[in-house]
């Protein structure tokens, strides 16, 4: 369990600092966002798709497939609009660093069954919120220059921070 934990808030801490980092060289590009945006959104959709076929709890399945709904969409939303303003999304610190934690995450996520899988798969639903809605607050929002782009992930944010509420509440029905 210790781990898993562990995984999940190294994971975390992985995507604040790789988002300040690319923050504090000027912040990163709206091609380099809208990487950053499209891997965040698949990390949650292969870990949703991981979830909706190990877990045995409703609400954990439940909750995975509103995960790999909601970023579906969000990634269409994101490809579409990259494509409209002929933006390249461009591979990045920041989006490599969500990967490589991504990676072993899901390795982590692969190994655990029961429980235990859903307490780590929602712990690390609840950090990885956390994360994404900082660097979307601290990075994302104040870096973008396109507008257009700007007002997708603001548009978002609601979304990720109800994700959030959602695998708080979960997290300690998990608890209990």
């Amino acid at each position: 369990m210790k781990k898993q934990i562990l995984a999940t808030f190294t994971f975390a801490f992985m995507l604040a600092a790789a988002a300040t980092t690319t923050a504090a060289a000027s912040g990163p590009g709206d091609d380099e966002i809208a990487h950053i945006v499209v891997t965040a959104n698949n990390i949650d959709i292969e870990a949703g798709k991981l979830a909706q076929s190990k877990s045995q709890n409703k609400e954990v399945k439940d909750f995975a497939k509103q995960m790999v709904t909601d970023h579906s969409a969000v990634n269409k939303q994101a490809t579409d609009l990259a494509k409209k303003l002929k933006v390249k999304p461009k591979d990045n610190s920041t989006s490599k660093s969500l990967m490589d934690g991504a990676k072993e995450n899901i390795a982590n996520l692969k190994g655990l069954k029961g429980v235990e899988f859903d307490k780590a798969y929602v712990d690390h639903e609840v950090a990885y919120h956390v994360a994404v809605a900082d660097a979307i607050d601290k990075t994302l929002i104040p870096s973008a220059k396109n507008e257009e782009l700007k007002a997708l992930i603001v548009k978002v944010r609601p979304a990720f921070v109800a994700h959030l509420e959602h695998a708080k509440s979960l997290q300690s029905k998990l608890t209990k």
